[in-house]
């Protein structure tokens, strides 16, 4: 069984930018390349795992979401990193427009996206983690018994106020790598 982190990508991975989808508006958070490029090195499977209520609204498209997923990698290469999957939801229960309007299992908070991910990559759970910058990101995770974090980029200042006391805090992405590492 393989031992890894989930991670949220908007406000964990990169900073938060209501509705991210093009490349030329993508920034790392401090510290992210080199959490992921330390996780790759302990040999922990990297799985971001995302909402994208943008496609859901029709603010942008999933093939917009995949390219700039394939950005990510690329600027990731660079340092010797890489994620080893992205999942994500396209939709929305009230704003979805057609066929993205929908109440699914896969938006978090529910879990159906960690489910998948932990069957696809034969995931311990009991050795693994996910960072968030919501409690929505973490509270999947932690239904899936896998202990979570919540960071203080992107939304975690305002969500730490309602923090469960099964979830941890810490500064960024980096700071988590360097307490499990």
């Amino acid at each position: 069984m393989n031992k890894a982190v989930f991670l949220d990508r908007d406000g964990t991975i990169n900073v938060e930018k209501n509705y991210l989808y093009k490349i030329e508006d993508f920034e790392f958070t401090e510290g992210a390349v080199e959490a992921i490029k330390l996780l790759n090195q302990n040999e922990y499977k990297v799985i971001v795992i995302s909402n994208q209520a943008g496609v859901a609204r029709g603010y942008y498209t999933e093939e917009a979401v995949d390219k700039l997923h394939e950005y990510i990698q690329k600027q990731l290469k660079k340092y010797d990193a890489h994620i080893d999957a992205f999942y994500y939801c396209p939709h929305h229960p009230i704003h979805g427009v057609g066929k993205y309007k929908l109440q699914c299992k896969c938006r978090k908070p529910e879990d159906g996206l960690y489910k998948r991910a932990i069957k696809d990559f034969n995931i311990d759970v009991e050795k693994s983690y996910a960072v968030g910058d919501k409690l929505s990101d973490l509270i999947p995770a932690v239904d899936n018994n896998i202990k979570s974090f919540l960071v203080m980029t992107g939304y975690g200042k305002e969500e730490v106020k309602n923090i469960k006391t099964d979830m941890r805090i810490t500064k960024n992405l980096y700071s988590f790598v360097t307490e499990i590492i």
